[in-house]
């Protein structure tokens, strides 16, 4: 067992800087992550949130720092396979249903048989999708990618979930339910990671991280953030943190 497993990290990044030419993306952020809970980052857009979840899924290298996810340093075939990853931009076969996307997902995550059809009516029930699973996923709105989306990454069960922005064109109703599962997942010892925008959404995060402009500008539980601005709201927070 890991260092990072024995002390109950999920996620531990070190220093963590990336940069493309002279531009700098990200600079010295240092975060962990416990496992079994949820963490929020919060940050407008450009201020490196998309990048630094990439990093932790393993789709990019730093430029300098460390970056340890479930115990190993990323990125790593067998650790990838414990991770499920939404991201910002939907990666989804057009031509295809709905359900015909989820059946192609879980063979690369190797689910056959009973188990994959099992799994599969499971989250097109959850994410409000069975009555539209047979259709082209180009007649599909918005928000009904993203529901998609997030079932695909849902599907092997991981051991960390990533979801980059999960709720952009999610109804209110939709998004509640998102939460109370995201929260459900939680509590079976699974580790989230969540970008947002929504300010209520990282309210009910374990810990929230203000991202700006490639920087972490402050970390902490919703509370302690409040506390430690003075501040009646986490927005107002966070324009303290940023006006810092």
């Amino acid at each position: 067992m890991s260092d990072d497993e024995q002390t109950g990290r999920a996620v531990d990044l070190q220093q963590v800087s990336y940069r493309v030419g002279r531009t700098v993306i990200l600079e010295g952020v240092t975060l962990s992550i416990a496992a079994g809970s949820i963490a929020a980052l919060v940050g407008p857009s450009g201020s490196g949130k998309t990048t630094l979840v990439r990093l932790i899924a393993g789709l990019l290298q730093p430029s300098a720092g460390r970056v340890t996810v479930l115990g190993h340093g990323v990125p790593d075939p067998a650790t990838a396979a414990r991770i499920g990853y939404m991201a910002q931009s939907d990666a989804l076969y057009s031509e295809l249903s709905g359900e015909q996307n989820l059946k192609f997902f879980a063979g690369l995550y190797g689910l056959t048989g009973k188990r994959r059809s099992d799994r599969i009516a499971q989250l097109m029930e959850w994410v409000a999708l069975a009555s539209d699973q047979k259709k082209p996923v180009w007649a599909y709105s918005g928000g009904m990618r993203r529901r998609l989306s997030l079932a695909i990454a849902l599907l092997s069960e991981p051991d960390l979930l990533i979801l980059d922005e999960p709720t952009v064109g999610v109804d209110p109703v939709l998004r509640q339910q998102f939460w109370r599962e995201f929260e459900r997942l939680r509590d079976q010892g699974r580790t989230l990671l969540i970008t947002t925008h929504v300010m209520d959404e990282a309210n009910r995060a374990d810990r929230v991280g203000f991202l700006r402009e490639g920087r972490l500008l402050a970390e902490g539980t919703p509370q302690e953030l409040r506390e430690r601005t003075a501040a009646a709201s986490l927005e107002d927070a966070f324009l303290v943190w940023g006006g810092r």
